[in-house]
């Protein structure tokens, strides 16, 4: 039994220290694990200048932390000191703890494209100091930002009065809370929402905040989105594009970014970086402000967006769209144009070639006679369904036309489907299906003159069918060692394979694609695309042929309950080589994405798995009289069934209105649960497995609180003579002054300043009682020793006085034993509120860190979020770190004595 006793903690910090890797695991993935960073480094030619704004007094005055800057390099700097702008207004806001200075790669690269346009258009930058605040963490501020940003649009309008192409509105770009901040002007009364006609928000957490600390930032959310959703008919004026980062932003996942599903899909867009043509780079959440291939395409965009009558952004909502699909979602390798012509003329003294096989290649270099090669489409319409061409051209002119009911294999005049193409790394690919284009009599591709390094042109014709194929994804739990395989004997240039039952943000998989040629021959690579059909969050590799690619799979948003269709890995492949595709669950992945969507819910199943094994530390002393170790009383109580069935009860009664509406009337938080459930992000299992994690995190929090308090008494013991242990009553006038102090200091400083010092008031006084106990146990050990050599000294001399000498030891032992002990369950009660403390401690700081920083402004942090909760805290803190286990034992003993 003794034996099995203590086997029992073993296998329990064996169990617990399992749970906490598997968290370390997961969080490693998401900090970690991740492609190379692929953008490259934006640079100023001149040296950038930033100037100052002057505001209103009253503007000012109002927000004293915050500021305006105009963006400029060099000779443009200089020209725009007098403020006599003539360009097009863009508003740049930063977000958490962001830098008005992050405006710089946008200023700096549309400086560099206006000059390439001789000025003809061109761009004003203007930035906002925020002061670096931390928004993201403390809410008491957005709205006062959503103000400043307000009296800012009307400052930069007014700059432009008088103008002969004076703006009425302003371009909006927000990274991270920025973004946010933009949306929420929206939300304001007495703004006007033609003020702004374009919004571009990078890497903003648009669904929910990444943590919510505080019940200021939940309400600003639900206030902004609600809006959205009720006023979305009344935004269709206004175009917003949300740029996520993709899963090198560990900190705002891309599942945030995505705008409110019930906006209007014709005003509103969301892609993930890494789908966006041209850059096809993930980016962490700072390097989105400074990625070249992102800004160039965010400046391209800006100047196909301007109005030639009006000099600013085109007032047609339906232009814009058009222009921020062609930039960012699917680029056809041809420059924007807003109404292209129907037809063109081929024209120019080529050669015309018949080609009727079903697949061709062409070679190109340095050819001195132009060529059209046509492919009459007739013959193919019954055996084949798809006709697909690719061009490793990669410049903007068109290549690929279509005849319209021509018997002749020539045509003079003929539709230009180069707008069908679609721009890959390597290639341009066009991909028509022939059932859609009744009319085309002939497709023909254009090779004109060149002397360009060699390129070549490729065409096949397939049935849908033969390239399709459907690989089953392995199951969840298989954890890498079940695989699903299958291979590919390529003999055309697409393969399509779909992954099915691929639909949950809890899968992940790495897929292993071997490619194996015949010949030696250089070849294009292989472009390998992982094709998400709900969401634009594909990615895309470029690998080497032969090579071994490995692929991460996994998903930023799940399949919405409408959605029929399926992820697929689309493989650009060569026609003589042959593909082996292999896929396992990756666990290590799997664990990555619980992480990533449920980091935030941690803290309160850490917190459930504390408060759980103090009320079992209370029971055990008012039943035995003794307070059990916080790892063992962990160990007893931590129950799951204690704590998912009531989580399941509020979610499923969260469903009901009624049930909401009560909810919200008491004041209380939303419940995490029912939020994710609603995102198709949550599950009881899921439930489950975060109750474990927590539970592993807070034993193996308890055991370092422990060991850490335990070596700081230890320090403290050898610099300093502990004070004798003694009784305090619990409540004296100095605590009842103190916790009044404390509760004063939160009402007019802030809140968590007044929880931090009760804290460290606390942890003095455990450090000391831990002390305290440490040098009574040494002591007493020494009486113990010096008793028995008495007593052995005392058989030599005279038995006599033997009874008398042993006494006195004895009974003082027996007191100091009680004492003692007394005062061991009293520290491990203190330890276990101190630990959970340290953890209500953690999640006040980011608004004490606002408050310090912006101490030089004014001494009251207002809205406090901590306020309400610190003075209960203090006073609580107050009571409890002075009681012991004996007034918790006495006071059980009152009740059954009343009883």
């Amino acid at each position: 039994m003794g034996r099995a006793g203590r086997r029992l903690p073993a296998l329990a910090a064996l169990f617990y220290g399992a749970l906490a890797a598997l968290v370390l695991l997961g969080v490693r993935d998401v900090l970690l694990v991740y492609e190379e960073n692929r953008c490259s480094m934006t640079y100023m030619y001149e040296y950038p200048e930033y100037l100052k704004i002057k505001l209103p007094k009253k503007t000012a005055r109002r927000y004293p932390a915050y500021e305006l800057y105009l963006y400029g390099e060099g000779n443009y700097a200089k020209e725009n000191k007098n403020l006599l702008l003539t360009g097009i207004p863009v508003l740049f806001l930063p977000g958490n703890a962001g830098s008005y200075k992050q405006v710089r790669s946008l200023g700096s690269i549309a400086l560099r494209k206006a000059e390439d346009v001789e000025f003809k258009y061109h761009f004003n930058f203007f930035s906002v100091n925020f002061n670096e605040e931390l928004v993201a963490l403390y809410g008491g501020s957005l709205q006062r930002q959503t103000k400043f940003v307000h009296e800012c649009i009307k400052v930069i309008l007014k700059l432009y009065k008088d103008r002969e192409f004076a703006p009425s509105s302003v371009v909006i770009v927000g990274h991270s809370m920025g973004g946010l901040v933009a949306r929420a002007l929206l939300t304001l009364k007495n703004f006007k929402p033609e003020l702004i006609n374009l919004l571009i928000t990078q890497a903003t957490p648009h669904v929910a905040p990444v943590m919510p600390l505080d019940r200021y930032l939940t309400d600003f959310y639900t206030s902004v989105n609600n809006h959205w959703i009720l006023k979305a008919q009344e935004l269709r004026n206004l175009t917003t594009l949300s740029v996520a980062g993709g899963f090198r932003d560990y900190q705002v996942r891309s599942g945030l970014a995505f705008l409110p599903r019930s906006s209007q899909h014709d005003s509103a867009l969301s892609v993930v970086s890494s789908a966006v043509p041209r850059a096809w780079a993930s980016t962490d959440h700072l390097s989105i402000v400074w990625c070249k291939e992102l800004i160039l395409a965010t400046i391209r965009a800006f100047f196909d967006l301007i109005d030639e009558n009006t000099r600013q952004i085109t007032e047609d909502p339906k232009k814009r769209m058009s222009v921020l699909n062609h930039h960012f979602v699917r680029h056809p390798a041809k420059i924007f144009e807003e109404n292209p012509e129907a037809f063109t003329e081929l024209a120019g003294t080529f050669t015309w070639i018949t080609v009727k096989a079903s697949k061709w290649t062409y070679s190109v270099y340095n050819d001195s006679d132009g060529k059209y090669f046509t492919f009459p489409l007739a013959s193919h319409r019954k055996s084949y369904s798809h006709v697909y061409c690719e061009s490793t051209l990669l410049d903007t002119s068109s290549w690929i036309f279509g005849c319209m009911n021509s018997n002749s294999p020539m045509c003079l005049e003929a539709t230009d489907l180069s707008w069908k193409a679609e721009l890959l790394p390597t290639t341009k690919v066009v991909m028509l299906k022939l059932q859609d284009h009744p009319s085309l009599s002939h497709i023909v591709i254009q090779v004109p003159p060149t002397v360009v390094n060699k390129y070549t042109l490729e065409c096949e014709f397939f049935k849908e069918d033969s390239r399709t194929v459907q690989l089953p994804v392995t199951h969840l739990f298989s954890f890498g060692l079940s695989s699903s395989k299958i291979l590919l004997n390529s003999t055309g240039l697409l393969y399509n394979v779909q992954l099915q039952h691929f639909n949950r943000i809890y899968q992940a998989f790495k897929i292993y694609i071997e490619s194996h040629c015949q010949s030696l021959k250089e070849r294009t690579p292989s472009v390998y695309r992982l094709h998400i059909p709900w969401s634009h969050e594909d990615s895309i590799i470029v690998a080497k042929i032969p090579s071994s690619t490995e692929i991460s799979a996994k998903l930023h948003s799940a399949q919405p309950q409408n959605e029929n269709r399926v992820p697929e890995l689309n493989i650009y492949s060569s026609s003589d080589c042959q593909y082996e595709v292999i896929l396992k669950t990756s666990l290590l992945q799997v664990l990555g994405q619980l992480i990533r969507f449920h980091a935030g819910a941690l803290p309160a199943y850490i917190v459930s798995n504390i408060l759980l094994t103090y009320g079992g530390q209370l029971s055990t002393l008012v039943s035995t009289g003794q307070c059990s170790d916080f790892s063992l009383e962990l160990v007893r109580t931590a129950k799951p069934y204690k704590v998912e069935p009531l989580i399941s009860i509020v979610v499923f009664l969260q469903g009901f209105n009624w049930f909401r509406e009560r909810w919200e009337s008491l004041s209380l938080p939303e419940v995490d649960a029912a939020v994710l459930s609603s995102r198709d992000a949550w599950s009881p299992l899921v439930s489950l497995i975060l109750f474990l994690f927590g539970t592993g995190i807070a034993y193996w929090s308890g055991v370092f609180f422990s060991t850490s308090l335990r070596l700081f008494s230890s320090l403290w013991l050898t610099l300093m003579r502990p004070p004798v242990l003694q009784k305090d009553k619990l409540i004296t006038p100095r605590r009842f002054c103190g916790a009044l102090s404390l509760a004063l200091v939160s009402w007019i400083t802030c809140g968590a300043l007044a929880v931090v010092i009760v804290y460290l008031q606390y942890l003095f006084k455990v450090i000391k009682l831990h002390m305290n106990v440490k040098a009574e146990q040494n002591t007493l050990s020494g009486d113990s020793g010096c008793s028995k050599e008495t007593s052995q000294n005392s058989r030599i001399h005279t038995v006599k006085n033997q009874s008398s000498v042993d006494s006195i030891p004895e009974a003082t032992q027996s007191l100091s034993s009680s004492t003692i002990a007394e005062a061991v369950n009293s520290l491990k009660m203190h330890v276990t509120i101190l630990n959970l403390f340290t953890w209500i401690v953690l999640l006040n700081l980011p608004s004490l860190i606002y408050w310090l920083k912006n101490l030089r402004y004014n001494v009251k942090l207002d809205p406090d979020p901590c306020r309400s909760t610190a003075i209960i805290i203090t006073c609580i803190l107050e009571i409890l770190m002075n009681s012991s286990s004996s007034e918790v034992k006495s006071s059980r003993d009152k009740s059954i004595m009343k009883l």
